[in-house]
């Protein structure tokens, strides 16, 4: 039995097979490590609306309020979603309307560009509301102030009870707010 150990390698022992597997290796380690030290595109929430419907705000940002004469607010039907944003890695700013969780953590949830968005208020138009799963569970203490969120966004459509989202973001990190 031949042992190579206290021998000097040579590259013609590796079998095609081997090479394979080297190469394969080789160049998924910066792919892979490339994914997770992306640079998120920052973005407002101006950012989220076609430029043709940018006129529809107001100075503030935010759109025009409609007519709220009691009942159940209604939603501003403008909010048309910007396709070339759809698989980008983003970071934006906004706060937290809990969907799914426990009392430690959130799993899911909505970002909307202001306070009391969808609750107090009517809710903003679709192409301000952000639907984010967040897997690995955010802290609860994390989310009573403006955060950032950082992830994937996809231009997704998801009708809720709450109201009706643009889009949809697969949260991997909050970071906390600074307006730098």
């Amino acid at each position: 039995m031949q042992t190579f150990v206290n021998q000097p390698f040579k590259w013609k022992h590796l079998t095609r097979v081997t090479w394979l597997i080297v190469l394969v290796n080789l160049f998924s380690i910066p792919l892979a490590h490339a994914e997770t030290s992306q640079e998120p595109l920052k973005l407002d929430w101006i950012d989220l609306v076609p430029v043709d419907e940018q006129k529809n705000f107001d100075k503030l940002g935010m759109p025009a309020p409609g007519n709220h004469t009691g009942g159940k607010a209604k939603q501003n039907p403008i909010g048309h979603t910007r396709p070339e944003l759809n698989n980008s890695y983003v970071k934006i700013p906004g706060f937290v309307i809990p969907l799914e969780g426990d009392q430690n953590t959130i799993t899911e949830f909505l970002l909307v560009p202001y306070f009391g968005a969808c609750i107090h208020v009517p809710p903003p138009p679709p192409n301000q509301i952000i639907y984010v799963k967040f897997p690995k569970g955010a802290p609860v203490q994390q989310l009573w102030d403006v955060v950032y969120v950082v992830g994937k966004l996809e231009t997704q459509v998801l009708d809720h009870d709450l109201a009706q989202t643009g889009y949809t973001l697969q949260g991997d990190a909050i970071e906390e707010y600074d307006d730098q």
